[in-house]
C-alpha cells in the first residue's frame, strides 16, 4: 500500500472515530499532496509524499516557535500537536550512530574531500535519509565532517 493510500485510509478511520483534530490534519496533508500533484502534473511517489510531510512538519514547528515567542502557548501546543500527528507518517528516525555512519559512508563513496563537495554529499544523503532524519541537522554534521 502506498503512503498516500495509507493516509486516505487513515482519513476514513478518523471520520468513523469522529476524531476532529486528526481528521483536520489528515485533510490538510492530503490537500498539500494534491496541490503538489497538480504542480508536478503527475502522481507523487512515496518519497515525494514524504517530502510533503516533512515540509508540513517543519512549517508546524516554525509556527510553534513563533507562537511561543509571542506568548501564545495555546496555539503553540496546537501546532506541536499537529506536527506530532504528521510525524506518524515518517519512517523510524535514524539514531546518532546511524547518521554518523551514513555520513562517513557517503563521504567515502563520493570521494568528497572538502566543503566544496558538500552539495554532492547532501544529494546522496538526501536519497538515503529521506524522512528518517532532519536535513538541517544533517547538513551541519556533514559540514563538520568535511572540515568547514
Amino acid at each position: 500500500m502506498s503512503l498516500k493510500a495509507q493516509i486516505q485510509a487513515d482519513m476514513k478511520d478518523a471520520m468513523r472515530a469522529r476524531a476532529k483534530e486528526r481528521l483536520s490534519v489528515i485533510r490538510m496533508l492530503l490537500a498539500a499532496i494534491q496541490m503538489r500533484e497538480i504542480e508536478d502534473r503527475n502522481e507523487l511517489t512515496d518519497a515525494a509524499v514524504l517530502g510533503v510531510v516533512e515540509k508540513l512538519i517543519k512549517q508546524r514547528k516554525d509556527s510553534a516557535k513563533q507562537f511561543a515567542d509571542a506568548g501564545r502557548a495555546d496555539r503553540q501546543a496546537a501546532e506541536l500537536s499537529e506536527a506530532e500527528m504528521l510525524q506518524a507518517y515518517l519512517p523510524e528516525q535514524l539514531n546518532e550512530a546511524e547518521i554518523s555512519a551514513l555520513i562517513s559512508d557517503v563521504i567515502s563513496a563520493t570521494g568528497a574531500s572538502g566543503i566544496r563537495d558538500m552539495g554532492k554529499v547532501m544529494a546522496a544523503i538526501r536519497d538515503k535519509a529521506q524522512g528518517r532524519a532532519d536535513m538541517g541537522s544533517l547538513s551541519a554534521l556533514v559540514k563538520a565532517q568535511l572540515g568547514a
